[in-house]
C-alpha cells in the first residue's frame, strides 16, 4: 500500500475537514450543511443546524484542543492541531435564529456564530382515556424524583472522547415513530418526541452501536427498563422500554454486545424500543448519526 507524499497538505485528514467547513466561504455547497437528514461519511454526525439537530462548526487551528461551551454545557470538541471542530447539539426547544458557543483559547475568549433554521416536525392528535393522560400525586411525585436523577446521568461530560460516532441502529425493526413527532393528548400539547421508535419483538436483542460505558440502569415511570451509555464528550445513547437488562453501572460495553431485550416496560401501548441519542445534554436525532 503507498503511503501518502507529505507534500501534499491536501492529503491531511484535518485539512480535509477544513476545506469542508469553509463552505461559508461560497467555495463548496455540500448537502450536509443544508441540513440534509443522511449520516456523514466520516465518522461524525451529520450537520443540521435545525432544532434537534448537530452543528458542525469549524474552530480553526489551534496547538491544543480548545475548550467550547454553550451557555455553560461544555461541547464536545474532535479534530486536529490543523482544524478543530464543535459538534454542537442543539435542543429540540431551541429557537431559530441566530445562535453562538463560546471558545476558551490561549489567546482569550471569542465567540462563534451559526444560524438555526426551521424545521416541521409531524403532528398527532390522539384521543385517550384521561388516566393516561393527568398523572396522580404519587405517579407525578415519582416522575419527578426520576427526572431529577437522570438530569444528573445525562450532565456527564467524560474522557476519552469518541473515536466513532456513527451508529448501527442497535435493533432491526420498522421505525415506528421518528424524532420530533409531537403528540396532542385530548387537546394537551406534550413534549416532542426525543427519540426514534423501533418495533421489534418482545425479547429482541439490543446491541450496543459503539463503545461505550453503562453510566445508569433503572426502572422509571415514562420509559420503564432504561439503560444509558457513555461513549465520552457528553455524547450519551439512551435504551428504554426494555423487558430485560445484561449489565451493570460502570461496565464497559464493546460495540455488537448484547446489553438488553425489546420489552414494552413504561408507558407504552406495545414492545419497542426507544433509542435516544445525545450531545451536550441536549436529544437530538437518531438518523444524523445512522451509517449508511
Amino acid at each position: 500500500m503507498s503511503m501518502p507524499d507529505p507534500a501534499r497538505p491536501t492529503d491531511s485528514p484535518g485539512l480535509q475537514r477544513r476545506l469542508l467547513l469553509q463552505a461559508g466561504s461560497g467555495l463548496l455547497l455540500l448537502p450536509w450543511l443544508h441540513g440534509a437528514q443522511a449520516a456523514a461519511t466520516d465518522g461524525w454526525p451529520a450537520d443540521a443546524r435545525v432544532p434537534g439537530g448537530v452543528a458542525r462548526l469549524s474552530l480553526g487551528p489551534a496547538a491544543e484542543r480548545p475548550q467550547a461551551f454553550a451557555g455553560d454545557i461544555p461541547l464536545l470538541v474532535l479534530g486536529d492541531a490543523i482544524e478543530w471542530t464543535a459538534l454542537v447539539g442543539i435542543p429540540l426547544s431551541a429557537p431559530t435564529g441566530a445562535a453562538e458557543i463560546r471558545l476558551h483559547t490561549a489567546s482569550g475568549p471569542r465567540s462563534i456564530p451559526y444560524t438555526v433554521r426551521d424545521k416541521k416536525y409531524s403532528e398527532q392528535r390522539l384521543k385517550v382515556a384521561p388516566k393516561t393522560v393527568d398523572l396522580s400525586a404519587a405517579d407525578n411525585a415519582r416522575y419527578e424524583r426520576e427526572r431529577d436523577h437522570q438530569q444528573t446521568v445525562m450532565a456527564t461530560f467524560s474522557t476519552p472522547l469518541p473515536a466513532q460516532m456513527q451508529l448501527p441502529v442497535p435493533v432491526p425493526g420498522r421505525r415506528s415513530s421518528s424524532f420530533g413527532l409531537r403528540r396532542v393528548f385530548n387537546g394537551q400539547s406534550r413534549n416532542p418526541h426525543s427519540g426514534m421508535d423501533i418495533a421489534a419483538a418482545t425479547g429482541t436483542p439490543v446491541k450496543a452501536p459503539v463503545d461505550g460505558k453503562i453510566i445508569d440502569v433503572g426502572d422509571y415511570f415514562f420509559n420503564g427498563h432504561t439503560i444509558w451509555m457513555d461513549h465520552g464528550g457528553g455524547f450519551l445513547t439512551m435504551y428504554c422500554h426494555l423487558s430485560a437488562t445484561q449489565v451493570t453501572v460502570g461496565q464497559s460495553v464493546r460495540a455488537g454486545e448484547v446489553i438488553g431485550k425489546v420489552g414494552a416496560t413504561g408507558r407504552v401501548t406495545g414492545p419497542h424500543l426507544h433509542w435516544g441519542v445525545m450531545l451536550n445534554r441536549s436529544m437530538v436525532d437518531p438518523a444524523l448519526f445512522l451509517t449508511a
